[in-house]
């Protein structure tokens, strides 16, 4: 019935139109341009050109200016929606369809370790996974798909679907890439070999223009800077383009940290690289944290499922500062309070003995 519940307050957003993004417009787009015969990598919107190509829904469209930024598995994934209908309600319908799987796989996961079920709710209810999925169609539900398919897959010793899920999670965006090291000497040769080859597959279709088919993507690294307090001061102090491997150098330590001291099944393996990326990333957008919403059903992801939630006042109309604060104040607080209960418990057992 909780489930039932969390599937009925999705259907009036994912009915009613975007309210606070319009990347699912891009999606669309993107996914209309292929079927076309046109590479997304190489076709800006708003070229003159290319204006009897748009529909009313695409005409909405952000950034015009730039072709697309997104790695080649979305690109495939927008290209299969729009086979159904050319629409922001397929598309979104695509994207409910992702956050239901991860609800399925999680659910498994869950009862194969002997863990309560009840804790896909914590998934579930969580109001960034419906806004930003059934609501704004993000597609970063699809990476968090095939990111918990992959530690359930690894979990249960199936390393080949661990191996090619990660490679196509890794082909929505590339965020996850920090989380390599959780794989090392976890699956084969073989199977890393086979991932490799499914990521490298999925750019095929778009080869042969004479340039990568990265589009805007390393525009959106230098020049974005949205929602990144911390990014931003290091750039202050550390002004060189080569700051941008700093997210990456962050979340690649914090992997190789929790692939020592977490068990293959903890859920805080996964989620902590990825959340430590974010953290010192040049651009956070809400529906980033949609990466981490599978994995927060421990005591060590608390701070965690309250930065996902206390991340939606990015949305507010209010002064810069204060969306700051509400975001990273209340997710520090959290930390905190863990840190007091750790040191109690501490104490409690030293006063014991």
């Amino acid at each position: 019935m909780c489930l039932v519940l969390a599937a009925v307050w999705r259907v009036p957003l994912l009915l009613e139109p975007p309210t606070l993004s319009t990347d699912v417009y891009r999606y669309v787009w993107d996914g209309r341009i292929q079927r076309l015969g046109y590479d997304p990598y190489l076709v800006a919107p708003g070229n003159s050109k290319f204006r009897q190509l748009h529909t009313a829904e695409t005409r909405l469209i952000n950034h015009p200016d730039v072709p697309t930024p997104y790695p080649a598995a979305a690109e495939l994934f927008f290209r299969a929606a729009m086979t159904v209908n050319e629409s922001a309600l397929a598309m979104k319908s695509a994207v409910v369809f992702c956050d239901a799987s991860v609800v399925a796989v999680l659910f498994c996961w869950l009862q194969a370790w002997r863990r309560s079920t009840w804790w896909v709710l914590a998934y579930a209810w969580n109001p960034l996974v419906a806004l930003e999925g059934a609501g704004n169609g993000h597609v970063d539900l699809l990476g968090a798909l095939c990111l918990v398919l992959t530690a359930a897959s690894l979990a249960r010793g199936r390393r080949t679907i661990a191996s090619i899920a990660f490679a196509l999670g890794v082909g929505v965006k590339f965020l996850p890439a920090t989380l390599v090291p959780l794989l090392w000497r976890r699956i084969r040769l073989r199977d890393a070999a086979l991932g490799g080859a499914a990521l490298a597959a999925l750019y095929i279709p778009f080869l042969g223009h004479g340039s990568l088919p990265f589009g805007s993507l390393g525009d959106y690294l230098v020049y974005w800077r949205v929602n990144a307090p911390v990014y931003s001061a290091l750039e202050r102090v550390f002004p060189a383009a080569g700051l941008i491997v700093a997210p990456i150098a962050f979340g690649l330590a914090t992997a190789f940290w929790t692939r020592w001291h977490f068990a293959l099944e903890s859920p805080e393996a996964w989620a902590w690289p990825v959340a430590v990326t974010l953290f010192f990333a040049p651009a956070i957008f809400p529906w980033y944290f949609l990466w981490l919403t599978p994995f927060l059903f421990t005591s060590c992801t608390f701070p965690l499922a309250v930065w996902t939630v206390s991340s939606l006042s990015a949305y507010w109309w209010l002064p810069s500062w204060t969306t700051t604060v509400a975001q990273y104040g209340t997710a520090l607080g959290a930390v905190g309070w863990m840190l007091v209960q750790s040191v109690e418990a501490r104490r409690a057992m030293r006063s014991s003995v």
